[in-house]
């Protein structure tokens, strides 16, 4: 998809709901490259558990908010086969560099690095006001939902 053009909502594309859709809105598709982002609500059930009266977004949320958005990038590319779901099969080089607290709006950018047999290779990078929060490394597969059972 060409950037410039409308983007279907990530409803549409992802199979992930509430509480666990990380990713509010896609602004820019690519051939490549996905920018979108997402605004941390106070009132999102983590945040009674984690650090209660300081609320910090936990790594691995902001590390699900990259991941959803490069299933939603490879979910828009035209030379993808999309044929079920895309399922994590690696991370790798996750630093996070600053908190993230709720009020917050979170920029995601994800880039498509290359393809080897099936197995899609991304970078993904979080800012919150310019400033990177957290950049990592990640494989997704598309897997067909009986190959899951």
């Amino acid at each position: 998809m060409s950037e410039g053009r409308s983007h279907p909502a990530v409803f549409e594309v992802l199979p992930h709901r509430e509480p666990f859709s990380f990713l509010d809105e896609v602004g820019e598709v690519g051939e490549g490259r996905l920018v979108g982002h997402r605004v941390v609500r106070a009132e999102e059930p983590q945040f009674r558990g984690h650090y209660p009266g300081r609320p910090l977004m936990p790594g691995v949320l902001l590390c699900e908010m990259a991941l959803q958005a490069g299933a939603y990038l490879m979910a828009r590319r035209a030379d993808v086969e999309w044929a079920g779901f895309p399922v994590v099969t690696r991370i790798k080089n996750v630093r996070f560099k600053r908190q993230v607290v709720p009020g917050d709006r979170v920029d995601v950018e994800v880039t498509h690095d290359e393809s080897v047999g099936g197995v899609h290779w991304m970078t993904g990078r979080l800012r919150v006001n310019g400033k990177l929060v957290c950049d990592m490394s990640f494989a997704v597969t598309l897997v067909k939902e009986e190959a899951v059972r």
